[in-house]
């Protein structure tokens, strides 16, 4: 019985990690571009000018 329990919890691992390598080529081009918004407003943000606040 315990070997049946260790392999079920195997196929269950290994089920759970399939859906999660599905789920990111599903959605990898909203991930790509979540990631390429926040890169760019990282950028913007280290590199501000003193003067943007008094932009009209």
């Amino acid at each position: 019985m315990k070997i049946a329990r260790f392999v079920l919890k195997i196929v269950a691992l290994s089920l759970g990690a399939a859906a999660m390598v599905c789920a990111v080529i599903a959605y990898w081009d909203a991930l790509v571009e979540l990631c390429g918004h926040a890169k760019g407003k990282l950028q913007r943000t280290a590199c501000a000018s003193e003067y943007d606040d008094y932009e009209e």
